[in-house]
């Protein structure tokens, strides 16, 4: 499969659900502002998406996948048949420790919300058995998403990538619904409402799921937990995969539970905001790279084809410094304008947009990295080694605990952003070292040659991004025309200086054009 392909699958809808996902914190900036009652909520939504990138997206993904396609791949098996057989018998065993798991997360909501917030700082008993509350609303998510995984990692195996991409549209619009049809005066209503609208949309992403599952052939049974070999093997895998996959996740709630303790109401907000618009190009190139290249590389060893990994990884590493370089630049440097537009207005003032923009720079600083775990964790999963990128996961978080209790005094509400950025580069070039080392990658002359190139067209983007973002300013304050015209012009130009500066410095070259072409006219 063409990589760039798939990528321009999965990120096409990936950039609808993100675009969707920045109209709805629009929304929420709007009618919740920042405080208590949106820090409340924040809080609550981190619950599930942590359990969700541990457990559901990242450790079952990360072990589920290698397993079902070398399923799949035994040529002495029974190809597809075998690896649904499989995931029948992961299904049986999951589903039940996620009912369990459901239920104790209700019972203990109070313990779990004062540990994600420290007890936040200076709240009443009423204030934070709201946030307990919330909390409730949110926790019947986890179950709904995890069986989305497991639906999903079938149809990504079958190169069906698009469906699983296109559920979370399903969160943002049922969000957003949420928002403009039952938004209050009171911001604890509009929060509420927003808590129950996240598990509404779980539903509605594994019924999504199960009806393209049924559309493509794919049927599953319920059956009673089967406890077999592939079975133990796929726990053995999951347990260190949890933390592995979840590092930057659990990072964020370290840095999130900091800062709801030791700061002032609404930097939960600002950081939460600021990580959404770093989510964006994280969405669009990490997931998407991560979806595609780990069930290519899973099928690639499982053939043999040892080469071929290799030049899928090196591409895979090309495209992230592509995409990634310039949107990091673009968001450190115009992370003003950006806020302003999205979220300036409403219950959301100046002074909320000026942090949200700080934070979002000490974010940006680590977004390569973000990504590069993306793109380099595949490279042990598919070799079913989840046990490596823990171990490196937990040396992250350390780091990310020192740094933040180290930073978050002088730099406040950018302290925990920038914290999570270090340890996230500490926790790449862990990874990286040891992949070249193994000899499970190294960077072919092609990379060598265009990756300090790609980094020198980025920089020349970030200064004519610098003066033509005072040119923008007066406008990011308009109606949303006139600010998404301003943001339009923004991207668009920083996009054709970049274009031009990878031609003139040769990352990029005549050749490539002609072979696009030549790609899009067969």
């Amino acid at each position: 499969m063409n990589l760039a392909k798939a990528l321009a699958s999965v990120g096409g809808l990936t950039l609808a659900s993100r675009v969707l996902g920045l109209l709805r914190d629009s929304l929420f900036a709007r009618y919740v502002g920042a405080g208590f009652a949106s820090d409340a909520f924040l809080i609550a939504f981190r619950l599930p998406n942590m359990f969700r990138a541990l457990f559901a997206e990242g450790a079952f993904a990360s072990a589920f996948i290698p397993m079902f396609n070398k399923k799949v791949g035994d040529k002495n098996g029974a190809g597809l048949p075998a690896g649904l057989a499989f995931a029948e018998q992961a299904l049986s065993v999951l589903l039940p420790v996620l009912i369990v798991l459901t239920v104790v997360l209700e019972v203990l909501a109070w313990p779990v919300t004062f540990l994600l917030t420290l007890g936040f700082n200076d709240v009443n008993h009423e204030q934070f058995a709201f946030a307990v509350m919330l909390s409730r609303f949110t926790i019947p998510y986890l179950a709904f998403i995890s069986l989305v995984s497991l639906l999903g990692g079938i149809l990504n195996s079958i190169n069906k990538f698009w469906v699983n991409a296109a559920a979370p549209i399903l969160l943002n619009l049922t969000l957003i619904v949420a928002l403009l049809g039952f938004h209050s005066a009171d911001p604890l209503v509009t929060a509420r409402n927003q808590a129950i609208g996240v598990s509404v949309a779980g539903a509605l992403q594994l019924l999504w799921l199960v009806l393209a599952c049924r559309a493509n052939g794919v049927s599953m049974r319920l059956r009673m937990p089967v406890w077999n070999a592939d079975v133990k093997q796929l726990l053995k895998l999951i347990l260190p995969a949890a933390a592995g996959a979840g590092a930057v996740q659990i990072n964020l709630v370290i840095s999130t539970a900091i800062a709801a303790k030791l700061l002032a109401h609404g930097s939960v907000t600002y950081i939460y905001m600021a990580d959404r618009l770093n989510q964006l190009p994280l969405g669009l190139i990490g997931i998407g790279l991560g979806t595609v290249l780990l069930p290519t590389i899973s099928r690639q060893l499982g053939g043999g084809q040892e080469a071929e990994a290799m030049e899928t990884q090196n591409r895979g590493l090309e495209l992230a410094l592509l995409l990634t370089l310039p949107a990091a630049v673009a968001l450190i440097v115009c992370g003003g304008p950006i806020a302003a537009a999205l979220f300036g207005y409403g219950k959301f003032d100046a002074n909320d947009v000026a942090r949200t923009a700080q934070a979002l720079a000490a974010f940006s600083v680590g977004l390569p990295s973000y990504i590069l775990v993306k793109v380099l964790t595949p490279g042990y999963y598919a070799r079913q080694d989840t046990r490596t990128p823990v171990r490196y996961a937990m040396i992250s978080m350390g780091v990310n605990l020192v740094a933040n209790l180290a930073l978050i005094v002088p730099l406040q509400h950018m302290g925990p952003p920038l914290a999570t950025a270090l340890a996230s580069t500490l926790n790449v070039a862990m990874l990286y070292r040891t992949l070249v080392k193994r000899g499970h990658f190294a960077m072919d002359a092609r990379l060598k040659r265009r990756a300090p190139r790609l980094a020198l067209a980025a920089i020349a983007m970030g200064v004519a991004l610098w003066f033509g973002q005072e040119l923008m300013a007066p406008y990011v304050h308009g109606t949303w025309l006139v600010r998404g015209l301003a943001l339009a012009v923004l991207v668009s130009a920083g996009g054709l200086v970049y274009g031009l500066a990878t031609l003139v410095t040769g990352a990029f070259t005549r050749n490539d054009l002609a072979l696009l072409r030549r790609r899009r006219a067969a």
